[in-house]
């Protein structure tokens, strides 16, 4: 070993505290760096290669069969910026049953499917893989889409069509999946009028590629495009590949903004504290700089051995990221691959090299800076003056401020170390930083938490003390679960009004439906009853106030390309029913289009029977007791009832708080070493002047006041600014997840922070400064006073 190595070797073993502080510095910048970095990539590649591979449909276009042919569909082919072009295709809406061999329980209700009649899963647009089974080669055939909400769980079996004459059957002969999702099933095109009711006609699918499609506004003009060239009228509705896309990056885009957060603080930090270690060690060992001179060391070579002593540490830190990092991408990224299949891990190792290297730049860079003072130290003046002090107008600022400290009305050892960071105000300012950056992790990470709480209230929407919901019957051991028994309002209602305590309940029924413009099937939720107890969180708007009205989340609003005010039509078993949306409400589930309204928006009799019931007691009364007692009263209508209240919290949730708490943890711990790190220097530094305070009465307890009282005034003052800018970030934050989410957040997801929790993590700079002091304080106060006098 070199002796420039040996000298960096034996610095980073002399200070161990320090390089620990480096090391887990820039393990969490590393960690939440590669994790940002992974989930941006990975977010998108699935999708993109995919859809690079079956030649996705950027529009897909549904025409009234009734107002254009298929010659004049054909020849929007050619329309001003269109690629290439597929089609037209014969498409109808049916609503299906589950026949035999379908492995799922019969009577089931299916969400209605599109299908589309295709010759061939290779077009040249939107080319569907076939993940199991055959392409249809016959009538009666179909291909049902692997992303098709009730997926059949084998192949063989058959779906049956009730609704049309002859009740139709179709063998399912394979399972598919088309990135675009431009239908829910595939036939043969004959099968197309078999599906198709008497008296209706069919419509068309056109699926188009362009030649400039990247962006929003390039859409709105191809579509513009192809609508001038088809009959006036005629499209229905289309289908953009940038809302599929956007559908796609959702799960893992909400975690971005909530990793970069974390990764720029990380990042400062570990830039802050190795500039501190390294500024540090050479202002405590200058006449060491100077013997290393003396002995041969070129000023080049000193700053090379400082420099190393932080990029050693700092690399083990960062090689422990990468590890971590990728660690916590793949279980985030598990399903990503598979639902597009494709076959990346979500691993980008190009993401790793280069947040590896620009951590460790960013070390070396600011460790250079630092270590610069060292190669300029003169030889003869590093080894003549040591460590003394000059009189330097720093100087002049430390006695000033111990003259005005001491007119103070505090204790003389509190006092004289309130004094001592003016001393040193660059290193002073290093420990505010670090104070000031773990107060705005933890103001941060408390911020996220409200939110987090807000969100899973709003997710599991507690709207009553009560629920009442049909038995799911238990089948013999191994078969799939019975179906529940459909539940009776008469029955339900009677029950509910007979029984004592009731102040009010609220029913809603379920279905799915087909919006046009909107890819796969909407949820329909209609309430029965007063419904402003529904619980449901407001974005904007207001909620409904009756029939023909309807509320929707904003992932909805904007597949759908609807805006408070408009009007929507829903198709639901061949019934067209429209409303006007009057509010955006706030849903996590952000893969889900919604929509929520009154039963009365339907023609009557026709919407879906209430299967869940929310009931609101009287105050004073016993919930588990009503629950058992309306249990027993609806027992002959398969009907239970049990508690309401909150539900656990979901996985996306969950990982966050974990992160958050993790990351957080780490982020407070470097802050602490930080001030650790800069307080040991200063005990080293004064050894002899606590020698002699000590020789003249101070007292071990007064030893540790002095050192606790000089951390007191930078950790009030880095509280003081962390918590304003922990409060920036996650305000900034926040509304980025939710963008990233296809989510609008509203302002009480941002205001959780009440006026107690504000004042405490104010202070909260001052436990981390005191925490941080702690130890070396104690260990001041016991050194011998002898062996303090002696030290130069």
């Amino acid at each position: 070993m070199s002796a420039l190595g040996r000298v960096v070797r034996a610095g980073v073993r002399r200070r161990r505290t320090q390089s620990v502080a480096v090391g887990l510095a820039a393990l969490v910048a590393t960690t939440c760096s590669v994790l940002g970095g992974s989930l941006l990539v990975a977010s998108q590649d699935p999708f993109d290669q995919a859809f690079d591979h079956q030649h996705g449909a950027h529009l897909t276009a549904r025409f009234d069969g009734a107002r254009a042919s298929a010659d004049q569909l054909a020849a929007t082919a050619h329309a001003p910026g269109v690629a290439a072009a597929a089609g037209p295709y014969r498409t109808v809406t049916v609503d299906p049953e589950p026949g035999p061999g379908l492995g799922m329980p019969p009577g089931v209700t299916m969400g209605p499917m599109t299908v589309a009649g295709r010759g061939s899963a290779t077009v040249g647009v939107d080319n569907i893989t076939l993940v199991q089974g055959s392409w249809p080669q016959q009538p009666g055939e179909v291909v049902v889409d692997a992303g098709y909400h009730d997926q059949p769980r084998g192949l063989g079996g058959s779906l049956r069509v009730p609704g049309l004459p002859g009740a139709p059957t179709l063998k399912v002969v394979g399972l598919a999946r088309s990135v675009s999702r431009t239908a829910d099933a595939w036939v043969t095109p004959e099968t197309v009028a078999a599906l198709t009711a008497p008296g209706s006609t069919p419509g068309y699918q056109m699926l188009y590629r362009f030649s400039d499609a990247g962006s929003a506004d390039a859409m709105a003009a191809d579509r513009a495009a192809v609508t001038a060239a088809a009959p006036a009228g005629a499209l229905t509705g289309a289908q953009s590949w940038l809302t599929a896309k956007q559908g796609s990056d959702r799960n893992t885009a909400l975690f971005l903004p909530f990793m970069v957060a974390f990764g720029l603080l990380g990042m400062a930090m570990s830039v802050l504290v190795a500039g501190n270690v390294v500024a540090g060690a050479v202002g405590t060992a200058t006449r060491r700089i100077g013997v290393l001179k003396a002995l041969g060391c070129t000023p080049a070579q000193v700053v090379r051995a400082y420099v190393a002593q932080a990029l050693v540490p700092a690399a083990v830190g960062t090689l422990l990221g990468v590890v971590v990092g990728n660690a916590l991408t793949v279980p985030v990224l598990a399903t990503t691959g598979s639902l597009y299949g494709t076959d990346t891990s979500g691993l980008a190792p190009w993401v790793d090299v280069a947040v590896a290297g620009g951590t460790l730049a960013a070390v070396a860079l600011v460790a250079w800076a630092a270590a610069a003072r060292a190669g300029r130290l003169r030889t003869v003046d590093a080894l003549a003056v040591g460590r003394t002090a000059g009189g330097t107008r720093r100087d002049v600022l430390a006695a000033r401020a111990a003259a005005v400290a001491a007119r103070l009305p505090l204790p003389r050892p509190l006092s004289f170390g309130l004094a001592q960071p003016f001393a040193r105000p660059a290193r002073a300012a290093g420990m505010l930083a670090a104070v000031l950056f773990g107060t705005a992790a933890a103001v941060f990470a408390v911020g996220m938490g409200g939110t987090m709480s807000w969100v899973q209230e709003a997710k599991t929407r507690d709207a009553g003390d009560v629920a009442v919901h049909p038995v799911r019957p238990d089948g013999p051991p191994g078969t799939a679960p019975a179906s529940p028994v459909p539940a009776n309002r008469a029955v339900v209602t009677a029950a509910l009004d007979a029984q004592p305590g009731t102040a009010g309940y609220l029913g809603n029924g379920t279905e799915d439906v087909t919006v046009p413009g909107v890819a796969g099937a909407t949820t329909v939720t209609a309430f029965d009853g007063d419904s402003s107890r529904a619980g449901y969180k407001m974005v904007s708007g207001r909620w409904y106030r009756g029939p023909g009205e309807a509320v929707a989340p904003s992932t909805f609003l904007t597949e759908a390309s609807v805006n408070l005010g408009d009007q929507v039509t829903f198709t639901t078993h061949g019934r067209a029913v429209t409303v006007r949306i009057v509010g955006e409400v706030f849903d996590p589930h952000v893969q889900t289009n919604e929509l929520l309204t009154d039963a009365g928006s339907y023609p009557p009799g026709t919407a879906p029977t209430p299967d869940f019931w929310f009931v609101k007691l009287k105050p004073g009364t016993d919930r588990a007791g009503y629950a058992a007692a309306l249990t027993a009263a609806l027992a002959p209508a398969h009907m239970t009832a049990d508690t309401g209240g909150p539900h656990g919290s979901s996985g996306s949730i969950a990982a966050l708080n974990s992160l958050t708490a993790t990351l957080t943890l780490l982020l407070l711990v470097v802050a602490g070493l930080g001030v650790f790190n800069t307080v040991v220097l200063e005990i080293r530094e004064r050894t002899r002047d606590t020698g002699v305070a000590k020789a003249l009465g101070m007292t071990p307890a007064q030893t540790v006041g002095v050192v606790l009282a000089s951390v007191l005034l930078t950790g009030a003052v880095g509280g003081a600014i962390g918590l304003p800018a922990g409060l920036l970030l996650h305000g900034l934050t926040v509304p980025a997840m939710g963008h990233s989410a296809g989510l609008n957040f509203p302002p009480a997801a941002l205001d959780v922070f009440g006026t107690p929790a504000l004042v405490l993590l104010g202070l909260g700079g001052v436990p981390i400064a005191l925490l941080g002091a702690l130890l070396p304080a104690v260990r001041a106060a016991r050194a011998r006073t002898v062996d303090a006098l002696r030290a130069e």
